[in-house]
């Protein structure tokens, strides 16, 4: 309750700290010390042992970016135990958390995107809903979680913008383009043929039983596309965002907009999702570079 109302953190980033005090707690109990009287001798030594895996079936190999996903948590956890009282110091406070390098996911092209959408079965039941998912999702530039809790209520086509919640319910205004608008509207249509279950009414996607589709659903739906669509990448739906703030950013739209568009606190973030692959900045130096312009 703390991290959602105090800190304003999302169920699922709340479910995954919570996972990681739960197995902080486990290492501890093993070694016969309280959670709450944890060292940070003893906090170091438990994310040693994740990083390198072993000990016990609780604790897997993750890598840097996870194990700093969990410092995170914990210093979360020690936090609130000393603004409760309950501890007179906070054990993560002087942990160095691990260096990230800045991983770049895949970015389709845009032939492949167009090739994603042709692989779409419009004749299935579920064929104009997924070819919406796609439009908002690449047009858009949704975090997967954003997609699936997105509301009929908070969708103004006649407008052109839909109302997002993103991280620690932090809402945004984004705009739609005219193709996802299209195609959001033949969805509606063909939703109006569901049984749509109770407390489900004003979720936008649903699945073929009337209820909310979930994250993983729309995962399994863009590697079934992918497949289809003979794109031989590991994407998942956070490619079509990584590619739709991409090809913004090859098209020349300035960095702060795309800051703004993707919900992103700090423009760092931004700077390393948006990644140019090197063949289109060789593509603009030769086209406006002026020692290429001399003839």
């Amino acid at each position: 309750m703390y991290l959602q109302l105090e800190r304003g953190f999302s169920p699922n980033t709340v479910a995954a700290y919570m996972s990681d005090i739960e197995k902080l707690e486990t290492y501890c109990r093993s070694k016969g010390v309280d959670i709450a009287d944890a060292t940070q001798e003893d906090v170091q030594q438990f994310l040693y042992e994740l990083s390198r895996g072993a000990e016990s079936d609780e604790l897997r190999q993750i890598c840097a970016r996870s194990q700093a996903r969990v410092l995170s948590g914990l210093r979360q956890f020690y936090r609130y135990l000393l603004y409760s009282d309950k501890i007179s110091q906070d054990p993560t406070e002087l942990i160095d958390a691990p260096k990230i390098g800045d991983h770049l996911p895949e970015v389709l092209t845009i032939e492949e995107v167009d090739r994603l959408i042709s692989a779409i079965d419009l004749s299935q039941p579920e064929g104009q809903r997924n070819r919406a998912i796609i439009e908002v999702l690449y047009g858009s530039g949704l975090r997967v979680s954003e997609l699936v809790n997105l509301k009929i209520s908070n969708m103004y086509l006649d407008k052109e913008y839909m109302l997002v919640e993103g991280k620690g319910s932090k809402q945004r205004l984004v705009p739609l383009s005219g193709e996802a608008i299209k195609q959001l509207k033949f969805w509606f249509m063909d939703r109006q043929r569901l049984d749509v279950k109770p407390g489900h009414t004003d979720f936008c996607f649903l699945n073929r039983y009337g209820r909310q589709l979930t994250r993983v659903m729309v995962f399994i739906i863009i590697k079934r596309l992918a497949e289809a669509a003979a794109i031989h990448k590991n994407i998942s739906p956070h490619t079509l965002r990584h590619s739709f703030a991409t090809h913004l950013l090859q098209g020349g739209a300035n960095l702060r907009v795309i800051q703004e568009l993707l919900g992103h606190e700090n423009l760092a973030t931004t700077e390393i999702y948006t990644h140019i692959d090197v063949n289109f900045l060789r593509e603009e130096v030769l086209r406006f570079h002026p020692k290429n312009k001399q003839k």
